[in-house]
């Protein structure tokens, strides 16, 4: 009996420990995708990392395009801007402006694109830990004849990391010991939000000029080295 009673309280510390296990995981999977490979291919060759029939967005003129497809013509913005901010009307033009191009797009097959975007990040500390750099990101800001662009994703991983092969990573303690930058492309793919898929506003940063911001959401990221 003293054997079957240790035998049992093994099996259930057992499976006390795989369940605890297992819902980590899940937890892990859910809020936490863990590191990333870094990838070394070029922005040509990103095609291959990408779902079939994913439109590459990464250049002024793609873009361009993309917006002509969706849109039709650029907004008026010297209409819209008035003579600023303290415009009584400019608030009102630029809600107004919004509301009709939502209506005008509702349904433009182009919604359904999938699509790739990218932003740039910076290679900062290593997690010994969790063998992994974390990667420091910011938005892009394209200017093009339409205003300047800004892809904004509806929701991005709040704590992106890589982890490169040990090669890779040699090369990459070399640039850090040497205090080099080391920037990294972020790819993001992903379609468009219909009830919100275009925001439209103006710069902060400079007087008078339109900001676009395709609104997308994610489904894959990518981290891609820019060689040096």
């Amino acid at each position: 009996m003293p054997l079957v009673r240790k035998l049992l309280r093994y099996l259930a510390s057992l499976l006390l420990f795989c369940t605890c296990f297992l819902l980590s995981v899940a937890v892990r999977s859910e809020d936490d995708p863990g590191p990333r490979p870094l990838r070394t291919n070029s922005i040509a060759e990103l095609e291959q990392l990408l779902p079939p029939g994913t439109h590459l967005l990464l250049n002024r003129g793609a873009m361009e395009s993309f917006l002509a497809a969706l849109e039709g013509t650029p907004p008026d913005w010297a209409t819209v801007y008035g003579r600023g901010h303290h415009d009584p009307g400019h608030d009102e033009r630029l809600f107004n402006l919004n509301r009709e191009r939502d209506a005008a797009r509702e349904w433009n097959p182009i919604l359904k694109w999938r699509i790739a975007f990218v932003w740039i990040g910076e290679l900062s500390s290593f997690d010994i830990d969790a063998r992994s750099y974390s990667v420091a990101v910011g938005p892009e800001l394209t200017p093009t004849s339409w205003g300047m662009i800004r892809f904004k994703p509806e929701e991005f991983p709040s704590n992106l990391r890589v982890r490169p092969d040990k090669h890779l990573a040699d090369r990459i303690d070399r640039r850090l010991l040497r205090h080099e930058a080391v920037q990294v492309f972020i790819v993001m793919v992903g379609m468009l939000i219909p009830t919100e898929s275009i925001i439209y506003d103006f710069s902060h940063d400079e007087e008078g000029v339109g900001l676009i911001m395709p609104v997308v959401r994610v489904e894959q990221v990518e981290v891609v080295l820019v060689q040096p």
